[in-house]
C-alpha cells in the first residue's frame, strides 16, 4: 500500500492536470481499502483518472483504487461469466476478452480508464453499452463498509448515466464487475460507416478485426492522453425535441441527427462545437483538438480552471446559437 503527503495527481488523471492530494493511499486490495475508510471516512477515490477534470487541490484523502485480477466465473456452450477487479485496465481487460473469444465489448476497444468506472458513466461507442452485457456490480458501502451487489437493473443506466453517478455518487466504491460474454456467435455490430470502411464489406469480421478497426478510427481521430492531455468527450451528445430539431434542420441542412424515440432526436455535440467555430482552435496552454471537436486538450500547462472555462464558454455559444444545452459529461472536480 502507497502512502504520502501532498502528493501530485499529475500522473493520475488523463488530462494531466498538476493538483495536489493532502493525503494519498494506492490501495491494491479490499481489506487495504476497508482499512483505509475505517480511518477515513471522507475519501476521494481515483481509478484510472480518465472521466474527470480537477480544477483544484485536493483537501481529502485521495484514495487510488489498484486492486486487479480477472475471473471466469462459468462458461456454457454460448455465453461465459467474466468479472474483472476495478483497478484493470479497460482497453487491456477488452483484448483479454478478445483473445479468449469472448464477444461483447470489442466495439468498447479503447475507451480509456479502468474497469471499476465503466458503470458509473455507462461508457459507449460504436453501437454499444456497457449495461448491454454487464450482469452486476458489486461496490462497497463507505460509511458501513458492507459490500453490496447491484444487478443491472439496480444501477439504473441511462445515457452516459447510472445510480453510481445520481443518487449514490460518493456513497459506495465499486470493487468488480461482471460481465455476460459470448463464446460463439457474437453479436457483432458494425452498422457504423466508419466501421464498415475500415474492414470492407467482403466478409464478416471476427472480433479482433473488429476491435482493430475501432483502436485505427479513434487514433485516427482521437489524442492519445499520454501525449495530448484529455478526457476523451467532454459533452454528451444533446438529444432534442423533433419540432426543435425542424428548426434548425430549416436553417442547417447538413445537421447530423439520430432518431431516440417518436419525439425526440440526438446531435452529435462535436458538430455544433464545429459549426459554433471551436474546432483546433486554442487558448493559451489548452484547447480544442483539432480533429475531434468534442475533446478539449491539455497542451502541457493549462490548469483545470482554464479547460473549464474553455467549457462553459462553448456551453453559452451553444445556447445562443442552437439554443441547445451542452451537458458535460467528464466529472468536474
Amino acid at each position: 500500500m502507497q502512502y504520502a503527503k501532498n502528493f501530485s495527481l499529475k500522473e493520475y488523471n488523463t488530462f494531466g492536470i498538476n493538483v495536489t492530494a493532502k493525503k494519498f493511499i494506492s490501495v491494491t486490495s479490499i481489506t487495504q481499502l476497508k482499512n483505509v475508510l475505517k480511518e477515513n471516512r471522507d475519501v476521494f477515490v481515483i481509478g484510472g483518472g480518465s472521466n474527470m477534470l480537477l480544477t483544484q487541490n485536493i483537501d481529502q484523502t485521495v484514495v487510488h483504487l489498484d486492486i486487479k485480477g480477472v475471473i471466469v466465473n462459468h462458461e456454457t456452450e454460448n455465453t461465459v461469466e467474466v468479472t474483472s477487479m476495478a483497478g484493470e485496465n479497460w482497453h487491456e481487460f477488452v483484448v483479454w476478452c478478445i483473445d479468449q473469444n469472448y464477444g461483447g465489448l470489442e466495439n468498447l476497444s479503447l475507451i480509456p480508464g479502468n474497469v471499476g468506472t465503466c458503470p458509473i458513466q455507462n461508457i459507449g461507442a460504436y453501437g454499444f453499452e456497457v449495461k448491454d452485457t454487464l450482469l452486476f456490480v458489486e461496490a462497497i458501502d463507505t460509511t458501513t463498509l458492507e459490500i453490496k451487489k447491484f444487478t443491472n437493473q439496480e444501477c439504473n443506466f441511462g445515457y452516459r448515466d447510472s445510480i453510481f453517478k445520481q443518487t449514490l455518487k460518493g456513497k459506495y466504491i465499486i470493487l468488480n464487475v461482471t460481465f455476460k460474454l459470448t463464446t460463439k456467435e457474437h453479436n457483432i455490430n458494425i452498422s457504423y460507416g466508419a466501421i464498415q470502411e475500415e474492414i470492407g464489406n467482403n466478409h464478416t469480421p471476427n472480433l479482433k478485426e473488429i476491435s482493430n478497426a475501432i483502436i485505427n478510427i479513434r487514433n485516427r481521430k482521437l489524442p492519445d492522453p499520454k501525449k495530448i492531455g484529455n478526457s476523451g468527450s467532454f459533452f454528451k451528445n444533446p438529444v432534442i425535441e423533433r419540432a426543435h430539431f425542424h428548426q434548425l434542420q430549416a436553417q442547417y441542412p447538413t445537421i447530423p441527427s439520430y432518431p431516440v424515440s417518436d419525439t425526440q432526436i440526438k446531435v452529435p455535440a462535436g458538430w455544433l462545437i464545429e459549426q459554433a467555430g471551436f474546432k483546433g482552435k486554442s487558448f493559451g496552454n489548452a484547447g480544442v483538438h483539432d480533429k475531434q471537436a468534442l475533446v478539449l486538450v491539455n497542451y502541457g500547462n493549462a490548469t483545470g480552471k482554464e479547460i473549464y472555462t474553455i467549457a462553459t464558454t462553448i456551453q453559452q455559444k451553444i445556447k445562443d446559437l442552437f439554443n441547445i444545452y451542452l451537458e458535460i459529461e467528464v466529472n468536474v472536480f
